[in-house]
């Protein structure tokens, strides 16, 4: 985060980009519990309250710690006199250069021929207008070019200060090849790295995500008989804190004031081979384990270190740099008692605090819930001269904006420009993710014409955001606009165009997704990610266009986009859901053919087409294939296969499958068990269904309605009322009590003659309004029939036909039954039978 240069100027960002780029998903700093709140600022003479709405959930500490309140006292009343350090964050003007060095740069920069310019301007340079000309190359490839011009010349004398340059330059562009061959080629020119080589590549490697790599330098830097300085030691606990593992930065920053360097925890047989993507055969481990530690000029130092004055000295950090870094720290390791400590060191040692400081304090304070505190800290730092700088205020707008104060957040916005200040492009990004997540579309139109009056336009980052907001709030033509008006100006790179995409697919807006999937732009990609067309595909799956799916599918290659694995699974999915099983089967085939995995979801919802049409041998078939594909069933998987031999009545391949998942370490879940039961009931295994059904109730949230209803069906069948009473007033208790209930105690008490219970359930089942169809209502007119209410049962059919829900076979039934019970004769109702038959169910 904090990037250090040597020249003591400092080029760093306060707080990682990502932090202010969404607002609402701050990134929460975990600390031990608080016990109470903390005492604020002493010379306030006040204490702040916690935020009681600030959940913490802190990492575990020592036992110590979590018993201590948390004084986080920062003494700022320190008497301390000190000049503030030069703030980094503010705009920092371009060195100029005297002598013939402008005019050798802009010739540098206008020219195309590099070489020919250079051959005409640079042959006399002395090595300090050298390094002047080597700094400011715009790229890697013109810096290398640089160099090898420097080096052709006759009286050229390698320097460690150029080959840092080069090293650096090779390192941000990630060319590792080459890194390494111009450090064994700085090592046979005899020059010897020094602590400003380290700690660049420690920052480098460290950047690039190769933590591992980058603390390896050290270890060999250590071999060379170098200690590390302030600055290589702030770049090792900065690349440590970026990679969160907080406890060996604190241990190294430690370690380092005491003389110390414990490094045999960083063996390289614990290495990940890093490849670099080139022709090359040298693996990253290789060059590490044996050309990087076999080159250079000097023996190794013994292990026990701290045998040189060196080593051994004790020492305190002076730079505001490695304050501001060791602050970021403890704040993101959630050790705030720490983070104050320092921050009260700082003043008690005299080291200049700048912006970056005081940033880095509101930030920590403020995302643990301490805001009064933020505050009072902005406080503090304008009373020390010290001027807060857009930054400053983007971190308190976006950390009212986590805390869900809104007006709070839109204050600080408006205080940018108050202070003289002007918003810059995270301040909009943040404050229209703000606006739109809560879809003031009002307030974002105002935010967007203040943009446009200062001739800022909307980032790539804001784009769907907006356009997500117009869409839910039913603009369309707004959303079309401010699409169309970003693409006259910038190319829409694939991850945002799969962005809006999903917001149209979201809504139904099948015609609008397709207009900006197809529609021309005016810096057309040669071809389309293949991001985009998953979200397409998925649009029209979810809209059950499976052709229009699969033709898009087929599409891509002849594009020049090859399809993924979510390319693939998203179609098996959705070819499985609509029950296309032989598209899904050839394309699970040609998948795994082209070398990708598919998941275990693309697995189960095959299994589960595969069972839900009662193809079993082919369900089992898919499993056995995704066994052998070595990716692990789940519950779900199970679940299919055991549920389709239940409703098979296969019982035994049911609980077969049952103990083959127990068996595997798979736990069994409420649908699991319900499909055991199932199985249970078609062959009407009481003591079986009774012992799954107990298995159920001890899980969380017990028995579900349907494993209720599995249960209630097989007492019906069973012409057990009492166990079916007391399960059937279970669900009426819990609010689960369905039509399938109603009509299966209906059932049940007329089978066993109990025509009056038989009426009472039909009679609640009306009132519950569950009679919603056409055989909820048959099944209530048949009870009223068979207890003799025929004018109950009339009424029914009226409600029924004044609903506009259509008789069917068994409404006639009934009617039938009804008619020949009132004595209506039988030539009246041979004429109703044969209306039905005719196809006239009203008559």
């Amino acid at each position: 985060m904090l990037q250090i240069c040597r020249s003591g100027e400092l080029s760093r960002e306060s707080l990682p980009p990502h932090i202010l780029v969404l607002p609402s998903k701050l990134p929460r700093l975990h600390f031990p519990c608080v016990a109470r709140a903390f005492s604020g600022f002493n010379h306030t003479g006040r204490s702040f309250s916690t935020n009681p709405d600030f959940v913490e959930q802190g990492q575990k500490q020592n036992s110590r710690e979590s018993r201590v309140s948390l004084d986080f006292k920062l003494q700022c009343h320190s008497r301390t006199l000190f000049s503030p350090a030069r703030s980094s964050s503010g705009n920092v003007k371009k060195r100029r250069y005297g002598g013939v060095l402008p005019s050798i740069l802009r010739s540098l920069v206008s020219d195309n021929d590099l070489e020919k310019t250079l051959s005409s301007s640079c042959e006399n340079l002395n090595p300090k207008e050298q390094t002047v000309i080597l700094k400011e190359q715009s790229n890697c490839e013109r810096v290398v070019r640089v160099f090898e011009f420097f080096k052709s010349l006759k009286d050229y004398e390698p320097n460690v200060i150029h080959y840092n340059i080069v090293l650096r330059a090779l390192g941000r562009a990630q060319k590792w090849d080459q890194l390494r061959l111009c450090w064994i080629e700085m090592a046979k020119n005899g020059v010897l790295p020094t602590n400003n080589t380290y700690g660049m590549l420690v920052d480098v490697y460290g950047k690039a995500g190769m933590v591992k790599e980058a603390l390896l330098w050290i270890k060999h830097m250590r071999l060379r008989g170098l200690y590390p300085d302030e600055v290589t030691m702030n770049t090792v606990v900065r690349v440590l804190k970026d990679a969160e593992d907080f406890d060996r930065a604190d241990r190294f920053y430690k370690d380092w004031c005491i003389g110390r360097m414990d490094l045999n925890d960083l063996e390289l047989d614990s290495m990940i081979d890093f490849d670099n993507g080139s022709s090359s055969a040298i693996s990253f481990k290789h060059f590490l384990s044996t050309e990087l530690f076999r080159t250079g000029g000097r023996n190794p130092v013994s292990e026990s270190f701290g045998s040189s004055d060196t080593e051994s000295s004790m020492r305190k950090p002076c730079l505001t740099s490695t304050y501001n870094t060791l602050i970021d720290l403890y704040g993101k390791a959630g050790r705030l008692k720490d983070a104050a400590d320092v921050f009260s060191e700082m003043l008690k040692s005299g080291v200049a605090m700048d912006t970056i400081t005081f940033n880095t304090m509101i930030f920590t304070c403020g995302s643990h819930g301490h805001l009064p505190e933020a505050e009072s800290l902005l406080t503090k730092m304008e009373e020390r001269g010290i001027a807060p700088d857009t930054k400053t205020y983007n971190i308190f707008l976006s950390l009212y904006a986590g805390a869900g104060n809104i007006e709070a957040a839109l204050e600080y916005y408006r205080k940018i420009r108050k202070v003289g200040l002007f918003p810059d492009i995270v301040t909009h990004r943040a404050v229209l993710h703000i606006l739109c997540e809560r879809n003031m579309v009002q307030e974002v139109e105002t935010v967007i014409k203040e943009m446009e009056k200062s001739g800022i336009h909307i980032d790539e980052q804001s784009l769907p955001v907006l356009m997500k907001m117009y869409i839910a709030e039913g603009l369309l033509d707004q959303a079309k606009t401010i699409f169309e008006k970003f693409l006259l100006g910038y190319e829409l790179s694939s991850k945002t165009s799969a962005a809006i995409l999903d917001a149209y697919a979201e809504r139904g807006l099948l015609a609008e997704a397709e207009a900006v999937f197809y529609g021309k732009r005016d810096h057309p990609r040669q071809n389309r990610g293949v991001v985009e067309y998953n979200v397409m595909i998925k649009a029209y799956g979810k809209a059950e266009l499976y052709d229009k799916a699969f033709s898009l599918f087929k599409s891509m290659r002849n594009h020049g986009t090859w399809p993924d694995e979510c390319s693939y699974n998203s179609l098996i999915q959705m070819f499985s859901g609509g029950d296309l099983v032989d598209h899904a089967r050839e394309l699970l085939s040609e998948m795994r053919a082209a070398g990708l995995k598919p998941k275990c979801q693309t697995f189960s919802s095959l299994i589960a087409c595969y069972a839900r049409l009662g193809q079993l041998s082919d369900a089992i078939d898919v499993y056995e294939e995704m066994i052998s594909a070595g990716v692990k069933p789940n519950e779900v998987v199970f679940g299919s296969l055991i549920n389709g031999f239940a409703e098979s009545g296969t019982v035994e391949e049911a609980l077969r499958h049952f103990r083959m998942m127990e068996e595997s370490g798979v736990s069994a879940n409420k649908i699991v068990l319900t499909s055991l039961i199932k199985a249970y009931t078609k062959v009407g295994c009481l003591e079986g269904a009774q012992h799954v059904y107990e298995k159920i109730k001890e899980l969380d949230g017990g028995p579900d309605n349907i494993a209720s209803n599995s249960i209630l069906n097989l007492y019906a069948d069973l012409g057990m009322v009492s166990e079916a009473r007391c399960v059937f007033d279970s669900l009426k208790e819990n609010g689960g009590a369905d039509g399938f209930s109603f009509a299966t105690m209906m059932y049940l008490y007329k089978s066993m003659g109990m025509l009056d219970e038989a009426i009472d359930v039909a009679d609640e089942m009306k009132q519950s309004g569950l009679l919603r169809d056409c055989s909820s209502y048959n099944k209530v007119m048949a009870c009223y029939v068979r207890n003799g209410q025929l004018r109950g049962c009339g009424e029914l059919l009226h409600e029924m036909i004044n609903r506009k829900i259509l008789p069917d076979t068994g409404t006639c039934n009934v009617l039938v039954t009804a008619l020949k019970k009132g004595g209506i004769l039988i030539e009246a109702v041979r004429q109703l039978e044969s209306s039905y038959q005719e196809g006239k169910p009203y008559a």
